[in-house]
């Protein structure tokens, strides 16, 4: 039987309030970008994501601007770049991120990359709290961060979030499990690993059972999972559509055992600025 889509649709941690699927922009820019999220709004997305380095803070905050949704009842994420996380330069950034967007505010402000300049992590959350107490931020956060340099996170902020890339052929286990302990978010990007998910023949026959793509299979997958959140990229208005289209059928415990059996360890980004990744999980589901 269909799942009721309202109860469905957020997952509170800390007692905030987040939309479970939210569209991302990495790669979108110009004019693609203002249509994209103008179209997602429509469609009933309410959790938008972005960052500096897109360089498409304009283009989200015009899309934004031109949607009839409300922006108090939009969860807007952006990232401050690795390569300017002193105190002055978070807030340089975080201003420019703000004038970008025309928003008074983000919901959620992260770190997009731990420095690999070795930036003390209190510097940078110092400052970023501050943006905090300012009203310009609600909330903290960090993206590419293991398990380690999370708990670190944690000693200098209020973490609400881990945003990393996380999909059936990449587990995540010790952050989830920390994720669990601490009450914090984990937010899926690529949660198609860059298209290869799509292809999969495990995914496309659980798919076929309920009428659903091998993508919807995917993000449904992830969605089940207490904790977390996906923000998949789509470029075009079908994408859109049918990445939101997932709050409508259920995956049984087989099917959801079967997909986190495809685990295979591999990323498919990993710049040389990136951390020293935790090792390889096991089985989620």
């Amino acid at each position: 039987m269909p799942r009721e889509a309202t109860a469905e649709r957020t997952v509170t941690v800390q007692g905030v309030e987040i939309p479970k699927l939210g569209l991302g922009t990495w790669q979108i820019t110009g004019a693609e970008a203002i249509a994209g999220v103008r179209d997602a709004l429509e469609l009933g997305y309410r959790h938008v994501d972005t960052a500096r380095m897109y360089g498409n803070e304009a283009e989200v905050g015009r899309g934004i601007a031109e949607s009839a949704a409300e922006r108090e009842d939009i969860f807007l994420t952006t990232k401050l770049a690795h390569d300017d996380l002193r105190a002055a330069g978070v807030r340089r950034q975080a201003e420019s991120s703000l004038r970008d967007l025309a928003t008074e505010y983000v919901d959620l402000l992260l770190i997009h990359w731990p420095s690999p300049e070795g930036v003390p992590l209190g510097e940078t959350l110092g400052a970023m709290r501050e943006l905090q107490d300012e009203g310009k931020v609600r909330h903290l956060g960090v993206s590419n961060f293991p398990t380690a340099l999370v708990e670190e996170a944690l000693e200098h902020a209020a973490i609400l979030c881990d945003q990393v890339e996380y999909h059936a052929y990449l587990g995540q286990s010790a952050l989830l499990a920390l994720a669990r302990e601490r009450d914090l978010l984990i937010t899926a990007y690529s949660p198609f690993a860059h298209g290869d998910l799509l292809a999969d023949g495990v995914l496309r026959e659980i798919g076929e059972a309920h009428g659903k793509s091998t993508g919807q299979v995917a993000l449904r997958w992830l969605l089940d999972q207490p904790h977390v959140a996906a923000v998949p990229k789509a470029s075009s208005r079908d994408n859109r559509a049918a990445n939101i289209d997932v709050f409508d059928f259920d995956l049984d415990d087989d099917e959801r055992g079967r997909i986190a059996g495809l685990q295979r360890g591999g990323r498919v980004i990993d710049p040389p600025w990136a951390p020293e990744w935790d090792p390889p999980a096991g089985p989620t589901g």
